[in-house]
């Protein structure tokens, strides 16, 4: 390449997000504040909060001699445009924000320059061997070839086993250990930066399928016939095969399994000890990092197809290419008497603008909102009385345990001659909530004696409320007493009742 062409390439690079970030006024204190608020902690923060934090910073920054005059507020509007930040919405319907892909590899360029690595450390050595010797191994045609150094491969590991069991192989030493995993510490955030790209990299062919489908002049079924094309050309494009082998290394039952054992064991090594909190949380978290970042690409994916589908169906599109064939008219009639009006020539229509009132920010008043309070209690609920009506419409629509049902009655009336659904309720709590009420009252219409008069019961619901109604009194007696009972000879049941 010649050096004049590599330069214009070079000067295109300049305006992208990451050289401007390096190369700005206060790149140390933007660096720092989004490495601290959305790199080290949480990975997105609401505005609010954002805005609260780098606030406080600010202020010791100033202290400090940093020239940064501006509040949180317009420093976060600035970074936004120029590429440092993304804002999204959170499910609460709040702005948040999160750092760029080119923020995160400035700043991850500017670590590395500061960390103290050896230019050539045996780790990076042996992974670019290892990497070469697989290639040359993977794609060797000749399968005799393959074969004698497989079975080479099945010596040396046989002379392995046998040294480990004779006890003659040492361990890696601490100190090369430490370079090693800190080698994979640092590939592993380069790994998640990819995340990051693949992610933005589906946002922009989402905006350039929309656009396309616009200037589609075609009818709805070529319009679907375009989606689904281009829906093959994300699968197909460079992100999307990234995306499908991360995705199938990470959900991999076998690989997760291996991985997550691997973190276990390293981290439970004396040389483990000698790494940084920032370096054991970050390996600690590996798996979780990086399938919360695909998790992110995986639901951007699904927001797009969903979002296409219902942009395509809903017609949603037809009346933006309406808005955009009217722009277009409005050009070319506008290019085509260009050179026969002037600016400021009348052409006999008057154009009403819109506009808007603009009050000073003084005039306004904030909302007092004790002005709007009742100075007035609220009253307790009144117990309900569920009807046996309304126990047959509850019985048919619910699952309820009656064989445990029935077995605590039998438990009590086995000591007893009598018992109500009151005097069951405070024996056995209500498991199933309102349901367990529903089950006795069902059992009591059929097997039991219904009288005169209410009870009060009370239950407690998943939620944890303690809730209470007036039900049906209902008796449950043993076999000979509900006998003496239906030839009249027993109404002690009938007095107390009526008691």
């Amino acid at each position: 390449m010649h050096p004049t062409t590599h330069a214009a390439a070079l000067r295109q690079l300049r305006q992208q997000p990451t050289w401007k970030l390096l190369s700005a006024e206060n790149a140390p204190a933007v660096m720092a504040l989004i490495q601290a608020h959305l790199l080290d902690g949480p990975r997105r923060l609401p505005a609010s909060l954002l805005v609260e934090r780098i606030g406080r910073d600010l202020e010791r920054f100033r202290a400090e001699g940093f020239d940064l005059p501006q509040p949180a507020s317009a420093y976060l509007a600035d970074w936004l445009a120029a590429g440092w930040l993304e804002r999204g919405l959170s499910a609460e319907g709040e702005e948040e924000y999160e750092a760029s892909a080119a923020a995160a590899q400035a700043i991850r360029f500017t670590r590395d320059l500061s960390a103290q690595r050896t230019v050539a450390t045996e780790s990076r050595l042996g992974l670019v061997i290892g990497q070469l010797v697989q290639l040359a191994e993977e794609s060797e045609p000749d399968p005799e070839v393959r074969a004698r150094r497989l079975l080479r491969e099945r010596e040396r590991i046989d002379e392995r086993i046998a040294a480990v069991r004779a006890g003659r192989l040492e361990p890696l030493p601490a100190d090369r250990a430490l370079e090693r995993l800190r080698e994979i510490l640092s590939l592993s955030d380069e790994l998640a930066g990819d995340f990051r790209r693949v992610r933005d990299d589906f946002r922009t062919l989402n905006r350039e399928l929309r656009e396309r489908i616009v200037d589609n002049d075609g009818s709805r079924g070529d319009v679907l016939d375009a989606v689904f094309a281009d829906v093959d050309l994300i699968a197909d494009s460079d992100a999307g095969k990234t995306f499908r082998a991360f995705w199938r290394l990470l959900t991999d039952p076998q690989q997760s399994g291996e991985l997550e054992a691997a973190l276990e064991a390293v981290l439970d090594r004396d040389f483990a000890a000698r790494l940084s909190r920032r370096e054991r949380r970050d390996l600690s978290g590996l798996t979780g990092t990086l399938l919360e970042r695909g998790g992110e690409v995986h639901d951007v994916l699904y927001q797009f197809a969903r979002g296409l589908k219902q942009f395509v169906q809903s017609r949603e599109y037809r009346e933006q290419r309406r808005m955009s064939t009217l722009v277009k008219t409005a050009q070319r009639r506008s290019l085509a008497v260009k050179d026969r009006l002037r600016p400021q020539q009348s052409i006999g229509r008057d154009l009403i603008l819109s506009s808007a009132s603009l009050r000073s920010v003084s005039q306004l008043r904030l909302h007092d909102p004790s002005l709007d309070a009742v100075n007035a209690g609220i009253a307790d609920a009144a117990e309900s009385v569920i009807g046996l009506e309304t126990i047959a419409e509850l019985v048919a629509q619910s699952e309820i345990d009656f064989r445990t049902l029935e077995e605590h009655i039998a438990t009590l009336l086995a000591d007893r001659g009598q018992l109500t659904v009151a005097e069951l309720l405070r024996e056995f709590p209500a498991e199933q909530g309102l349901g367990t009420v529903v089950g006795y009252l069902a059992l009591g219409v059929r097997d039991g004696i219904i009288v005169e008069g209410t009870d009060r019961v009370s239950w407690r619901g998943r939620d944890g409320i303690e809730r209470s109604a007036r039900i049906p009194r209902i008796y449950f007696v043993g076999h000979s007493e509900h006998r003496a009972r239906s030839s009249g000879r027993d109404d002690r049941v009938a007095e107390d009742a009526g008691g």
